[in-house]
């Protein structure tokens, strides 16, 4: 989330420029703007304009800006957008004032919050939503290579997020699919550079413990012999420092299944002693309760509650498709649960429903 023009403080007036950048910002945002404030936001709106004959009419998309009173909002948990809708207060030429229209909210879209007074609690959640980065302790780094794209994914303690998507210049323009890897060389090294550009963009190469690249074919190799290369050239010292840590690797996942990939033996071994490790041994240590002392293991929601009602939570094990649902719902029941084990000093490890032990 970034946050361009911080005109507020804490119990005052005050008023900022938001641009959520995932849909976790928009989560946070659901549960900060409140009825009673205000959102300005540029929107397209459908007008119908009359035809010369003056019984038929045609219809057409405006921009414009629009200010209003929030009444309501509402999360869409299929298209990841929040709903605004609010009294509309200034005239703009299309929308009445005093009528009610919904604004959404979506990544990458800058709006205005005004608020009366800006709480402390409300304050806090958007700085550390404004310092929050994706995964930012991944210790492995994917490019996963298919026919017409490269996915890059980070891996780290409970999360596995795919942070960006490079598209072959055929499939961006709806060509049709060679059975061969590339056309041309020359098309190869423009998507391999499209690829690397997004890779040092998006992984700090001196942070992750290594970098696997994946492909069913000879992609992870060429791109392998590509990205040393360029790094010379270069002269990129988190490149060539790192050689040694860049790894080629094949298996199912190639095929479009990242859980696969993360099954294999090579790519499991390459997360041991890591955090992903620790969370790998606490769930293994789970199910040796379950077989041996199983009145000491638990699972299912309601026993779980029960459980942390007793204070007798030691370690919570949940995965992120809970604990970051985008059923409202959901979310807040298990947020709460992983916030009163957190509290009362226990551990609370949130898997990856990417990562195949955690089926």
């Amino acid at each position: 989330m970034k946050l361009k023009e911080k005109d507020f403080a804490v119990n005052q007036m005050g008023r900022d420029t938001i641009i959520p950048e995932q849909s976790d910002d928009l989560w946070i945002l659901y549960n900060i703007i409140n009825p009673g404030d205000y959102v300005t936001a540029n929107t397209s709106w459908k007008v119908h304009h009359q035809l010369n004959d003056g019984k038929n009419t045609t219809a057409s998309r405006v921009r414009l800006s629009i200010h209003l009173k929030v009444t309501c909002r509402h999360f869409d948990k299929d298209s990841s957008t929040l709903c605004i809708q609010g009294r509309n207060l200034e005239p703009n030429g299309y929308v009445i004032v005093g009528s009610f229209p919904t604004l959404m909210l979506e990544c990458n879209k800058p709006f205005e919050l005004h608020k009366k007074v800006w709480k402390h609690d409300i304050v806090k959640a958007l700085q550390e939503q404004e310092n929050h980065k994706v995964c930012p302790d991944a210790e492995l780094a994917i490019t996963l290579f298919q026919q017409d794209h490269a996915k890059i994914y980070l891996i780290g303690k409970g999360v596995t997020a795919m942070v960006f998507k490079v598209e072959t210049s055929s499939s961006r323009t709806g060509g049709r699919k060679s059975s061969s890897s590339f056309p041309s060389s020359n098309t190869k090294n423009v998507f391999f550079r499209e690829v690397f550009a997004a890779l040092i963009k998006h992984v700090d190469l001196n942070k992750v413990k290594n970098i696997v690249i994946a492909s069913e074919d000879s992609k992870k190799d060429e791109f392998r012999r590509f990205m040393i290369s360029e790094g010379k050239r270069m002269k990129m010292r988190s490149v060539e420092e790192n050689i040694r840590r860049i790894v080629v690797a094949a298996g199912g996942g190639c095929n479009g299944d990242l859980k696969d990939l993360l099954g294999e033996s090579m790519v499991m071994n390459l997360m041991k002693g890591s955090k992903v490790g620790l969370q790998i041994r606490a769930l293994r240590k789970v199910w040796d309760m379950v077989s041996s002392d199983s009145d000491r293991a638990c699972y299912g929601l309601k026993s779980v509650e029960r459980s942390q009602e007793m204070g007798a939570i030691e370690t919570l094990l949940i995965s992120d498709e809970l604990y970051r649902s985008d059923e409202v719902a959901t979310r807040k029941r298990y947020g709460c649960l992983v916030k009163a084990v957190k509290d009362s000093g226990r551990d609370a490890l949130v898997y990856s429903s990417m990562y195949v032990l955690a089926e």
